[in-house]
């Protein structure tokens, strides 16, 4: 497995008292970008504050970025904004319980994000970089997009009339509009 692209190691025993800023530099947005198949990301930067509970890290913050990528009607590219919140908890291995691959489990607002970590450190850049993974939108449609649906000549379902034997046979009773 390589490298991530955002890689920024936390010691949970040495967690910053001030928030933590992370910017992505421009090599790192550029590899973020390749992996997640958009056009470019332009600014990725995210403010982390940190807590623990037992032996369980939490890092809650906002995560804003800006993403380009192609329309997903047209293929012009088209820019937005992004701005997710953070909410992750790092716990070490092995604190998760154990589940066998069919077992179903519920799980609550507080068992959603929980990331297990080896070692003496966790990597806040990959958890950050998934939550953005998480924010793009690949159907994302830019301004152009209903023009080129309608010179294609494509409907939505709404706008199409009912066709077939059993709409001429509704019709025939009455039971739609012509």
């Amino acid at each position: 497995m390589s490298a991530p692209e955002l890689s920024r190691l936390v010691k949970p025993r040495a967690l910053p008292a001030e928030p933590m800023v992370i910017e992505a530099s421009e090599e790192e947005r550029a590899a973020l970008a390749k992996r997640f198949a958009v056009t470019s990301i332009p600014v990725l930067t995210a403010k982390v504050e940190f807590g623990t509970k037992d032996e369980t890290v939490l890092a809650n913050g906002t995560l804003t970025a800006t993403i380009e990528q192609p329309c997903a009607v047209t293929r012009e590219d088209l820019t937005y904004e992004v701005e997710e919140p953070l909410a992750l908890r790092f716990v070490p291995a092995g604190s998760l319980p154990e589940h066998t691959p069919d077992e179903e489990i519920e799980l609550d607002s507080e068992d959603l994000d929980e990331i297990e970590y080896e070692g003496d450190s966790f990597d806040l850049g990959e958890a950050i970089a998934q939550t953005l993974a998480l924010a793009i939108d690949p159907y994302r449609e830019g301004p152009g997009a209903d023009e080129a649906r309608k010179k294609a000549g494509i409907t939505s379902d709404e706008e199409q009339e009912p066709s077939g034997p059993l709409a001429e046979a509704l019709r025939g009773l009455g039971g739609t509009k012509e």
